[in-house]
């Protein structure tokens, strides 16, 4: 019997992050979120324990990579080959799945990630099949690095081309294998370990920063329920089911409602007024607000986007992809809270 984790509700503090990931899990075109602060502060906890709150997904029976059945132009060569054209499965056939949280290791191997030839059957039955690798495993899910930047180059580039295409190709040792590989990116690290890449940095739909709690109430919560939790997995898991329960009923519920959530044009005004005063590249920085956005307001059960929900949200869609200002030495988390300040609050009583 696999070990109980710890609950994504018990998780004391860190409520940037742990809304991050609820948004992300609410609409994954959102992104994929970064977590960057000190060690210990739960932030690989937070991740693995986002995974019991994730309600099972339809899978096509058997599929090697989860395909949707609902989805016909996004299987996989094999379910293609096994239902008839531009058909979904039938009802009867649909299964479930967990979602997955697939770790990707930074010592993993390039023949890991993708794929690669199976050994044993080409040794065994002298046949050229595939072995899914990571990639495969975390399609329509959640792909979890952490120490994300100190990520080696080449897996750097490897997983840049599989987030935008959200497909994996694999040619090699006399395969030619393509199967959909969409998923959500999360990464957490220490930045006194070194930077992360410009090109990735900017895969990452929302960025938030966590650090050691310092108030010795939440310090103490904390070490209490942590070492409740070491003592007795199964029993704290027990505890918290209702708060779980209460959580996933909610997550469930904000996807439900999420495509009836409505952007008023003024929302996205306000949001490319604010990125035009950052002075952001391309439109990624708006399109990321407006969807985090959305995701927000289907959680608090709203039925349009707000001033409220863009002021709570844009420190995380924004303080990443901000160009470094030679001129500005305040930290890119000061500059959008002095943006958002001037467009939300003293813009709002200008007569």
């Amino acid at each position: 019997m696999a070990q109980a984790g710890f609950p994504f509700a018990a998780i004391v503090g860190q409520e940037d992050m742990k809304l991050a990931l609820m948004i992300a899990a609410v609409d994954q075109a959102v992104g994929g979120v970064l977590v960057f602060g000190d060690r210990g502060t739960g932030k690989s906890t937070a991740v693995r324990a986002l995974a019991d709150l994730l309600p099972s997904m339809p899978v096509m029976p058997g599929c090697r990579y989860c395909c949707d059945p609902d989805a016909v132009g996004a299987w996989c060569s094999e379910c293609i080959a096994g239902s008839p054209p531009g058909k979904a499965a039938e009802p009867g056939r649909n299964a479930t799945a967990p979602v997955p949280v697939v770790d990707l290791p930074l010592g993993a191997t390039e023949d890991r990630v993708v794929g690669s030839l199976d050994l044993e059957r080409a040794l065994t039955m002298g046949i050229r099949a595939f072995e899914p690798g990571l990639l495969a495993r975390a399609n329509r899910g959640f792909l979890y690095i952490d120490e994300v930047n100190l990520l080696e180059d080449h897996l750097v580039d490897l997983l840049l081309d599989v987030a935008a295409s959200g497909e994996n190709v694999v040619e090699r040792d006399g395969l030619s294998v393509r199967h959909p590989a969409r998923f959500v990116l999360i990464g957490s690290g220490n930045p006194e370990e070194g930077e992360l890449r410009p090109q990735l940095l900017d895969r990452f739909g929302l960025s938030v920063e966590v650090r050691t709690p310092t108030d010795l109430e939440s310090r103490v919560a904390a070490v209490r329920r942590r070492d409740t939790f070491e003592c007795d997995p199964v029993a704290f898991a027990a505890s918290w089911a209702e708060a779980q329960t209460k959580l996933q009923r909610a997550l469930v519920l904000a996807r439900s409602r999420h495509s009836s959530v409505t952007v008023p044009d003024l929302a996205l005004e306000q949001a490319a007024r604010l990125c035009m005063r950052l002075g952001t590249d391309g439109i990624r920085g708006e399109l990321t607000l407006i969807r985090a956005a959305r995701a927000l307001a289907s959680l608090d059960g709203d039925r349009e986007v707000g001033d409220r929900h863009l002021r709570r949200i844009a420190p995380m869609a924004l303080n990443h992809r901000l160009r470094r200002d030679p001129l500005d030495e305040s930290v890119a988390g000061a500059r959008v809270a002095r943006a958002i300040e001037d467009l939300f609050i003293r813009d709002s009583v200008v007569p």
